[in-house]
């Protein structure tokens, strides 16, 4: 069982980070805010895959203006998931000007290394925060060693070269990051910002480095921490870095919200990927369900037939479809095990520890496939429409097996 640390509770609009609540999923999108009709449609697509905050880049005037009618879009599309502000250099000037974007918006992502430079850098962040404390919003101290505070980098790099034995740079890297993050933080306290408004994260592109600096983190402080590997790369390199640092901060019991970086295909361009990572990480990990997981072997020379890779695909494709559906209509679908197996070998084993579960036949076996719900065998399928009919039988079984919500149609 995973033992969460205890940490400060924030709430983001209609959201908890912290303080006990489920693990939260993020995600950022990558329109320009300044496209209205292009930013609301990805959000919205972001909030339908499962994304519980979204965050939009505020880099101008243009986009900053935007916002407000962004937030006034969602709410009439009855999108109702919160908007952060990322703002990094000209933030403090943006937030003066048009005060609807800092209304509208529902926290603040503040980056220590990008809010000023020299003497302009404490005036600009207590801007920042006297914004926040003004509209009373949360805000992210978020730090990234890729653009670390290097006033805080070079404080500690001479306080180093003075010791007796040195650290290496590496130490003092990390060192730095949580000094920014840490100072930062208090530093807002003093101005104002209420310590149950602050989420820190302290963002690495090395795995062994990620980990290191949040279980350090970790037992410094009692903020509700943003977990996320920065820049974690395309495809399953950047899932698999990504789940490999997660997995072991969250077995920890160390994590408040999530966010998994990939970068997109340059053709699909689909964002939504991320969420979906994110959902599973946290799931597979018995933290949190979000949709029914689709149990399925992987293949070998039994199954020489593609019937069932595709059934498995088809399955997934429309549970993740119908979820929306589903979670608005009954009370715990998100738990259901669904299995589609290709063999007599586990095929039949693995269907009955599942809530319902199919058992494809094999090369060479009879040209049938067994259906278990709940352990029990209840119907054999056979001919063309297998497919079509193993479908029919898990959208009968939620509707008998899940009570429906107060107020649900059909």
């Amino acid at each position: 069982m995973i033992v969460r640390k205890n940490t400060v509770g924030v709430k983001v609009g209609n959201v908890q980070i912290g303080g006990g609540a489920p693990i939260v999923v993020q995600s950022m999108t990558n329109t320009d805010t300044a496209d209205i009709a292009g930013t609301v449609q990805q959000i919205y697509e972001l909030a339908r895959a499962g994304s519980e905050l979204v965050r939009v880049t505020v880099n101008n005037e243009a986009s900053a203006e935007a916002v407000p009618a962004i937030r006034e879009q969602l709410d009439a599309r009855g999108c109702s998931v919160p908007i952060i502000g990322d703002f990094h250099f000209n933030g403090h000037k943006l937030l003066e000007k048009y005060p609807a974007c800092a209304e509208a918006l529902a926290k603040y992502r503040i980056n220590p290394g990008n809010v000023g430079r020299g003497s302009k850098r404490d005036p600009q962040f207590a801007q920042m925060i006297e914004f926040a404390c003004r509209y009373e919003k949360p805000v992210r101290i978020g730090v990234n060693w890729g653009s670390l505070d290097q006033a805080v980098l070079a404080r500690l790099l001479d306080e180093n070269a003075q010791l007796a034995e040195p650290e290496a740079l590496e130490v003092v890297m990390r060192e730095a990051v949580i000094t920014s993050a840490l100072e930062s933080a208090h530093r807002a306290i003093e101005l104002g910002l209420p310590k149950d408004r602050i989420v820190i994260s302290c963002k690495l592109s090395r795995v062994q480095e990620l980990i290191a600096v949040y279980q350090m983190l970790a037992n410094r402080c009692d903020f509700a921490l943003h977990l996320g590997l920065t820049e974690a790369g395309m495809g399953s390199k950047g899932i698999v870095a990504s789940t490999a640092a997660l997995g072991v901060l969250l077995q920890q019991g160390i994590g408040d919200t999530i966010r998994v970086s990939l970068t997109p295909e340059p053709v699909h361009n689909d964002r939504t990927l991320e969420v979906i990572v994110a959902q599973e990480i946290l799931q597979t990990m018995g933290l949190r369900s979000f949709l029914p997981l689709v149990t399925a072997c992987p293949g070998c020379g039994r199954t020489t037939s593609t019937y069932f890779q595709q059934l498995a695909q088809d399955i997934q494709s429309h549970i993740r479809h119908k979820m929306p559906e589903w979670k608005r209509k009954y009370h715990g679908v998100e738990d259901m095990q669904v299995a589609v197996m290709g063999c007599v070998v586990n095929g039949p084993g693995e269907s009955k520890h599942s809530n319902i579960g199919i058992s494809l036949p094999g090369t060479g076996e009879d040209p049938v496939a067994p259906v278990y719900e709940d352990g029990v065998k209840t119907v054999t399928l056979k001919g063309d429409r297998i497919a079509e009919e193993f479908q029919t039988l898990v959208e009968t079984y939620v509707d008998s097996h899940y009570g429906r919500k107060e107020g649900a149609a059909g």
